[in-house]
């Protein structure tokens, strides 16, 4: 097992720089003077050519075909060693450090996705196992038209059907935001996960207000991962369904709870495993629409309000944090894989 994780470790390698290589040149590819789109077209040349120097715009970006300098000392190579370092840069907006806002905003994406996935997970094996054990009744009908809405629904128009019916007219649920003003003015966050943290602080209060502000994002944001699950679950049943092994299991007698979950279920596992980990990646790289309909102060509300901005720092360090993330993420799954099945190490 020590070899296998060696050697995912090491193919991580490769793929980091590719994505520091693709995140740094695709904001020097964007037309245009970065300098001009931070400061505006009213700049005066000496501000535009202190910003250069302040991002690092006027080195040259990999060689130095003058002489006068060294290799290290151009953009790319400035940015991979502020990257070893952990530093991503410094906000031109808000003028606080990248990583500072990552610890901000990241908990609430983080949330917001456990949360999600949740419910994706469950619900999604749920009935995507009953539809695969049904298979040609009304129920695995229903279910298959319920996931495809679930892939096909815009999730910005889900989110504001939501809003007018648990919000306005039910006035069930709050309409946006992760806490109540009069509670996020007395209330010190530990970790960054409200629910969490009012447990641990323990206050009840500010628990059951998170859970509420919660539950709406979350449910529109599991729609799409609910559904991708449940189609891939009811596919990878029916196939272990008609296995020998499974007849088998029939055969001797034994009960169908048992044959679906200890011999079916577990066999089918490992494309299931596959989409429930890239979906929480997908989820944790930042859901920009949902975040940005119910006002939920996330990662991709972040990098959106960023790229709105012309914040170069806060787009590039933003978007190799979240591919770092969805990297961590499939290498977990590979991990998972061997745990599942011990062939994978060999």
């Amino acid at each position: 097992m020590g070899a296998y994780i060696l050697r995912r470790l090491l193919g991580l390698i490769p793929v980091v720089f590719g994505i520091s290589f693709i995140v740094f040149m695709l904001l020097r590819l964007i037309p245009g003077d970065p300098a001009v789109a931070i400061l505006g077209e009213r700049s005066t040349p000496q501000q535009r050519q202190q910003i250069r120097e302040q991002l690092g715009l006027n080195k040259p970006l990999f060689l130095d075909f003058s002489g006068e300098g060294s290799v290290f000392d151009t953009q790319y190579f400035i940015f991979m060693g502020k990257l070893a370092r952990g530093d991503l840069g410094t906000s031109v907006l808000r003028r606080t450090q990248v990583s500072t806002e990552l610890r901000t905003f990241f908990p609430a994406t983080a949330e917001l996705a456990i949360a999600a996935m949740l419910i994706a997970t469950s619900v999604g094996l749920f009935i995507g196992i009953i539809a695969a054990l049904r298979r040609g009744t009304v129920i695995d009908a229903g279910t298959t038209t319920l996931a495809l809405l679930g892939v096909s629904m815009p999730i910005f128009w889900l989110g504001l059907i939501f809003q007018y019916i648990f919000a306005v007219n039910l006035r069930w649920l709050p309409i946006s935001q992760r806490l109540d003003a009069s509670l996020g003015q007395s209330f010190s966050p530990i970790t960054g996960l409200y629910v969490l943290d009012g447990l641990l602080r323990g206050r009840p209060d500010v628990t059951i207000d998170a859970l509420r502000h919660l539950i709406m994002p979350a449910v529109v944001l599991s729609t799409v991962p609910l559904a991708i699950i449940a189609r891939m679950t009811r596919s990878t049943m029916l196939d272990v369904l008609n296995q020998d092994y499974v007849r088998t299991a029939r055969a001797k007698g034994l009960a169908e709870r048992i044959v679906t979950l200890r011999h079916a279920f577990k066999n089918a596992l490992l494309p299931i495993i596959t989409v429930i980990g890239l979906q929480f990646g997908l989820l944790l790289a930042g859901a920009v629409l949902t975040e940005t309909v119910f006002s939920w102060p996330g990662i991709g509300r972040w990098i959106l309000e960023a790229i709105q901005g012309r914040d170069y720092p806060v787009v590039q360090g933003g978007v190799m944090f979240v591919a770092m993330v969805f990297v961590l993420v499939n290498f977990l799954v590979d991990l998972s894989f061997a745990a599942f099945d011990p062939r994978i190490r060999y």
